[in-house]
């Protein structure tokens, strides 16, 4: 019995420990994984959880799009990005609708920013010109 529950409690501590859940982004001191520049802008930096449990912070979503042509997309669990509309929010990077723009700037110069929903990023697009893009048509863009 007592092997039983010391199993048990070994895996709950496994599961627990690899969460796949953003980390708090310490603007304007953590790191860029990609480019190392400092991470200071809340509307476009991004992440993405590895199934181990490790995060990856960048400063943009196209240094994580960059980053991803570097390693095996197979053991991402989830990629997160900033809501431009709510700065310092995380959303789903795959559920995300993108914007390049040439009129809102983003830290690596592709002008690309991310939104939580396809009528937001229509309004930014009404606004500021540009393209909308679903995550697999970045993923295409970015190969």
């Amino acid at each position: 019995m007592k092997k039983i529950s010391f199993v048990l409690l070994f895996i709950m501590c496994s599961l627990l420990g690899c969460t796949h859940s953003p980390k708090p982004v310490a603007y304007g001191s953590d790191g860029c994984h990609f480019c190392s520049m400092t991470i200071v802008d809340k509307q476009h930096a991004a992440q993405f959880m590895t199934q181990k449990g490790r995060t990856y912070s960048f400063d943009a979503t196209e240094c994580m799009l960059n980053h991803l042509k570097e390693i095996a997309i197979e053991t991402v669990a989830l990629y997160m990005v900033n809501d431009y509309n709510m700065p310092g929010e995380f959303i789903d990077g795959e559920q995300a609708v993108y914007l390049i723009s040439e009129n809102i700037p983003s830290p690596m110069g592709e002008y690309l920013t991310a939104f939580a929903t396809e009528q937001d990023a229509k309004n930014a697009q009404m606004k500021n010109g540009g393209e909308i893009f679903t995550w697999q048509e970045l993923r295409e863009r970015f190969k």
